[in-house]
């Protein structure tokens, strides 16, 4: 996944871009996988981030909710959760998980910006600035809506860091036709890497990033269902761009030949690295 030129950040507007991968039922199914396998990074971070118990939280591109309840149990039966999504069908899902929990509401809005009434303790958007058309934008319009002192909180991938030991050609292609898909789409497929350069550039203070990746043993079917899975979501966009045909990406095998490879060259598969950045809001 790497020798791929990222597109300059600043050259694009600040407004929503309609999400890359879509809202379908098959994709909101790839949520689910991929929540389950980042939540171990995403539960680490938010810790890591200071949230604590009593306090309010908006959680940003809440999607089917994954965020939302990690940090639930962070803020204890004494604080609540907004999520906010633009898919009405994610929040429809979202709700239905939640139960009758009163600490959760579920709104739909635009993450570049919707704007409570009351302020926050802490704002959370993971996976979100990786598919905006200006991150600092996003998060200086949030930083707004904290209360003095409140944090903000961004997770999201660093794909470049993705790679096997050894080397797996087959692997190799695919980070480039999804890495380059991204970039055709406008999305940021390394943000990651720049999470506290992002915070900092809005205006936040005292920040702290870091990021936790995963070592993935040969025969693990989570790596080559998680790579099909963003290929597969992502074949219109590789094909019209022409990064490849649909004969070279061969979705219908894909997953089974990631998984042959792999353990044919007993290689570790390293995915995309989960990245965190935190800070305040300035006290004055």
């Amino acid at each position: 996944m790497r020798g791929v030129k990222v597109a300059s950040m600043e050259a694009h507007e600040s407004s929503a871009r309609e999400y890359v991968l879509g809202n379908r039922a098959p994709e909101l199914a790839r949520l689910d996988a991929q929540a389950k396998t980042i939540e171990p990074a995403t539960r680490l971070l938010l810790r890591a981030s200071g949230i604590g118990a009593g306090m309010r939280a908006l959680d940003l591109g809440t999607g089917l909710g994954h965020v939302a309840q990690l940090v639930a149990e962070l803020v204890g039966p004494n604080g609540s959760v907004v999520g906010l999504d633009q898919s009405a069908d994610a929040l429809d899902e979202a709700r239905r998980r939640a139960g009758g929990d009163g600490r959760f509401l579920f709104t739909q809005g635009d993450v570049t910006s919707w704007r409570d009434a009351e302020p926050f303790d802490v704002i959370i958007g993971r996976l979100l600035l990786f598919h905006v058309r200006d991150p600092v934008h996003v998060v200086r319009h949030h930083l707004a809506g904290l209360r003095p002192g409140g944090r903000f909180v961004a997770i999201d991938f660093d794909i470049g860091a993705a790679r096997t030991e050894p080397m797996i050609p087959l692997v190799e292609d695919v980070g480039r036709w999804v890495t380059g898909a991204f970039l055709a789409a406008g999305a940021w497929p390394m943000i990651g890497a720049r999470l506290g350069m992002i915070l900092e550039e809005a205006g936040v203070t005292e920040v702290t990033t870091f990021g936790v990746q995963g070592y993935l043993p040969p025969r693990s079917p989570a790596g080559p269902a998680l790579f099909a899975g963003v290929v597969r979501s992502l074949l219109d966009v590789i094909v019209a761009h022409r990064i490849a045909t649909r004969e070279q990406v061969g979705i219908e095998t894909l997953e089974s030949r990631l998984a042959e490879e792999l353990g044919r060259a007993n290689a570790v598969l390293l995915p995309p690295t989960v990245a965190g950045a935190w800070g305040q809001r300035p006290a004055s």
